[in-house]
This record gives structure tokens, C-alpha cells and sequence, in this order.
């Protein structure tokens, strides 16, 4: 079981790396609250959390004693201390050493110091088994560090491009004549530019968010874990292009309204929604098709709890 020296020590590292990464911490949630691009960072840590409860309950109930919590009595003292001057040199080369850097690179390597610093310190005080049994939620901590904006403008701009075709096939698969140039749609009477706005860069890392802890949660094999998220991208670009010509056909057989409505600026989540029901769907089979789990493997707790 764990003792009361070691969550104090873990409690004072926390602390420790909130008033040295205070800076980043305000500019990242700044960042989330101004930017649709960063939005998905608000829900990472409470979500971390919840799972750590979650993977926590799963363990005990099957082995109903401290170790269940992955709680290892010998913490790791000497990968975590490296680990956390590991951390502490990043944030300071962060801070100090990369006057020349991007501001958004700079907050970006100063994150991911402040999440190596905060599973060092798990390690450190409460072993690798801890990290082990943790091990989705502490790293799924990593989505917290702000995608850098060259990065993030490869990822529009892919998202873009493929937004545009999938629009057009399935323009082409409601009769609508279609041809494409680049991120250009044109249809009788009307030409279509899918822009960055129209990326849906949002609800595409909010639905990638969303299948990782769905993997984590119902799926135990790791290749179809892999298969679940991976699909998850293909059905963003599939929402994207769906929202596109839902919004075209709407407009230019209903109202023109439609292409510059409510449904345009804040129908995202309708279509996330369906996205979502996809991933389910998928999760549905990938789960049907897992073996379960031999009754004699299963540990009675009648027999734990003696």
C-alpha cells in the first residue's frame, strides 16, 4: 500500500512543476479557450483522471488489495530522477535556450517537459509497476502539448484536401456533375472552396480524442485498438465531405440560406454525432469479434479476500 511519504513527494513534484511550468500552463489554456484547433486540450486531464479512477475500480474488483491500484511498495527513484532532470533541462532549454524558436514551438517543448516531469514523478515515488498499469492514461497526458502551427497547417491542409474529395464522391454518387481542382469544388451554379475554416480540424481531434478512450475502455487487444483510431481519421474525412454536400444540396434546392446558416457555423457537432455513431458501429464488431475471457483465468474474489 502506499504510504504517506510517498504521496506527499508526489504532491510536492506537482506542485514544484506547476510553479515552474505556470507560464506554458496559462498560455495553453489561453490557447484551447481562443483557438478551435486546441480545444480538445481541455478535456485531456479530466479525462486522464477519470480513466486512472476507472483502470483503478477494474483492478480492485478483481484483486481487491493495494497492488490492484498498480501501487509497487519499491518506487523507481533512479529512471525517475533521470527522467525528471530530463524533464527540468527541457523546460529550461524551453524557457531560456530558444529565444530564436517560434513562441508556439517554444510552448509546445515546454508541455511536453511538464508531462515527461509528471510521469517521472509517478514513477518515482510510486514504481514502474504504477506507470505499467497507468500506462494509456499517463501518456494519453502527451495530447496536452499544443501541436505546433507548421505542424498543424500540414494537418489542415491535408484535412482540406481530403474534405474536397470525399465531397466530390459523394457528390458524384447523388448525381450532382462535380470537378475538383485542389481544395475546389465546382457544381452547376456554384463554385465551393473548401476552406481552413471548413477543414472541421476541431470536431476531427475531438473524434480522435474520443476513439482512443473508447479503445482504451472497451477493446483488449492492441491491434484493434490501432484499427479503431486509425479509422477514425477516414471518418473525419468522411463527416467533413458529408457536411459539405449536405449543406450544398440544402442550399441549392431548399434555401440559399443554408450556405452561410446556423447549420454551416455551428452544425459541427450534428455530423460529429454521426461520426461518432461510425466509431461505434466499428467498436460494435471489432468487440464481437475479441475472444472473451476463460472463466478459469478469472481470480474469485472470495478466494482474494482471504
Amino acid at each position: 500500500m502506499t504510504t504517506r511519504n510517498q504521496v506527499l513527494t508526489f504532491a510536492s513534484l506537482c506542485l514544484l512543476s506547476i510553479l515552474f511550468w505556470w507560464h506554458p500552463l496559462i498560455a495553453t489554456l489561453a490557447l484551447a479557450l481562443a483557438n478551435d484547433a486546441y480545444t480538445h486540450i481541455l478535456l485531456i486531464f479530466p479525462l486522464s483522471a477519470s480513466l486512472i479512477c476507472f483502470d483503478s475500480r477494474c483492478q480492485d474488483s478483481k484483486y481487491l488489495d493495494a497492488k490492484a491500484l498498480g501501487i509497487d511498495p519499491q518506487p523507481s527513484p533512479r529512471i525517475g530522477a533521470a527522467l525528471l532532470v530530463l524533464a527540468l533541462l527541457l523546460g529550461c532549454y524551453a524557457r531560456w535556450g530558444m529565444s530564436a524558436t517560434p513562441d508556439d514551438v517554444r510552448l509546445s517543448l515546454g508541455m511536453l517537459a511538464l508531462v515527461t516531469w509528471w510521469i517521472a514523478s509517478v514513477l518515482w515515488c510510486f514504481g514502474a509497476r504504477t506507470v505499467r498499469s497507468f500506462l494509456f492514461p499517463l501518456c494519453f497526458l502527451f495530447l496536452m502539448v499544443p501541436i505546433p502551427e507548421f505542424v498543424l497547417g500540414g494537418i489542415v491542409e491535408f484535412l482540406q484536401q481530403q474534405s474536397a474529395l470525399a465531397a466530390r464522391i459523394l457528390f458524384q454518387a447523388v448525381g450532382v456533375p462535380v470537378t475538383q481542382d485542389g481544395i475546389m469544388l465546382s457544381i452547376p451554379n456554384l463554385d465551393i472552396e473548401v476552406a481552413r475554416e471548413c477543414s472541421s480540424i476541431r470536431s476531427s481531434l475531438m473524434l480522435v480524442v474520443t476513439t482512443m478512450v473508447l479503445a482504451h475502455l472497451f477493446l483488449r487487444s492492441w491491434w484493434r485498438k490501432v484499427l479503431l483510431i486509425v479509422a477514425a481519421v477516414p471518418l473525419s474525412v468522411a463527416k467533413n465531405g458529408l457536411r459539405i454536400v449536405t449543406i450544398t444540396e440544402l442550399g441549392t434546392r431548399v434555401d440559399p440560406g443554408f450556405l452561410n446558416g446556423k447549420l454551416h457555423h455551428r452544425g459541427g457537432i450534428i455530423f460529429f454525432c454521426i461520426s461518432v455513431v461510425a466509431v461505434s458501429a466499428l467498436l460494435w464488431v471489432l468487440r464481437r469479434t475479441e475472444l472473451p475471457i476463460p472463466r478459469e483465468s478469472r481470480v474469485p474474489s472470495e478466494s482474494l479476500g482471504n
